[in-house]
């Protein structure tokens, strides 16, 4: 075997990028293990054949790969996004042809590099901006909007009294209403000073198992009134990591109650711990069989004030994703029409 050959197989085995090596009917000659990974495929089961096979499930404007590379067709870093039943990456892409030495083609080959991690900091830093931003501005107006809706609080608690003392039903009804989007603003309020406030934070060695196993009955309770299951899979000899306990416990609450409100007409609750011992994390995978994110919607979930919900304030995620980045950890979210997974992933130490 002549060095060129030797680097050849190297490179498809060790390289830390995707490759495909497609013939000229169209068929896959080979494929590095980076890219079975990322594409959730089996080496043994695609090689020699179709990529129309391959990617039959795929539509065509999503595959990676399209006849047209075979006729000349160049690609140099071309942004794409791929969700396998896992994970979801972004890539980056080139594809070009091969040639012998008389200049014709005898093949193509694609190279595609997972920046998800890359475009994922890129993203917090964006929201961190927006989140301080929103902070300092919670700060400075959170009491001049406290102190006014104290007082007609308290006079509308008044009203009610006499109301009820009057058998004023209807209008007892109306305050009623007026007093339940009082709490509504507070509680938006307090949202915002979760931005702002620098809260006492205590980072310790902490078991995640031992969390989870804290919140299992309270999420429990939660998924009865929604008709879910809930499943709990735990993991053995899981490392401590550096942590907020209660910061922690908020994060997964928000998360499990996220998935519980996806699936209204009952489903399952997957709480599953794994540990990454290449990255080096402490993972909690929360899975819903909801009906799932459409995809042009997954990308703004981590958005101060987005939110799909007619009540949300769309500040819970955000507040999760800070909390999670803060600790050197990540949220990643994956989700393909049949259910959602959110990924908190904690650094061990």
């Amino acid at each position: 075997m002549n060095l060129l050959q030797r680097f050849s197989d190297a490179f498809l085995k060790d390289i830390n990028l995707g490759v495909l090596l497609i013939n000229l009917d169209y068929q896959l000659a080979d494929i590095s293990d980076r890219a079975c990974q990322m594409l959730a495929l089996e080496r043994e089961h695609i090689l020699n054949k179709s990529l129309d096979d391959i990617f039959a499930t795929v539509p065509s404007q999503h595959q990676l790969v399209q006849r047209s590379l075979l006729n000349g067709a160049i690609v140099r870093n071309h942004a794409v996004s791929w969700t396998n039943n896992q994970e979801r990456f972004d890539l980056l892409l080139d594809s070009s042809v091969l040639k012998d030495s008389q200049g014709n083609i005898v093949g193509a080959y694609v190279i595609f590099k997972d920046v998800t991690n890359m475009r994922s900091l890129e993203q917090m830093v964006q929201r961190s901006d927006r989140l301080a931003m929103i902070g300092q501005i919670a700060a400075g107006t959170a009491h001049e909007i406290r102190n006014p809706l104290t007082s007609i609080k308290g006079f509308l608690q008044v009203f009610r009294r006499a109301f009820g003392e009057r058998d004023m039903c209807k209008e007892q009804n109306f305050t009623d209403v007026m007093l339940e989007e009082i709490d509504r603003i507070n509680a938006l309020v307090n949202e915002f000073l979760l931005l702002s406030k620098p809260r006492h934070v205590a980072y310790e060695p902490i078991l995640v198992s031992e969390v989870l196993r804290g919140m299992v009955p309270i999420i429990h309770n939660e998924a009865i009134l929604y008709n879910v299951q809930l499943h709990y899979e735990a993991s053995c000899h899981v490392p401590e990591v550096i942590a907020d306990n209660e910061l922690l416990k908020q994060v997964f609450l928000n998360v499990c109650k996220n998935g519980i409100e996806a699936m209204p007409d009952g489903g399952v609750l997957t709480i599953s711990e794994r540990v990454d011992t290449i990255e080096r994390n402490v993972c909690v995978d929360i899975h819903d069989t909801g009906s799932g994110i459409p995809m042009f919607v997954i990308d703004k979930i981590f958005d101060p004030f987005f939110t799909t919900k007619d009540t949300g304030t769309g500040l819970g995620l955000s507040v999760c994703q800070r909390i999670i980045h803060d600790m050197g950890g990540t949220i990643r979210v994956g989700s393909k029409g049949f259910g959602t997974t959110f990924t908190i992933s904690i650094p061990y130490t």
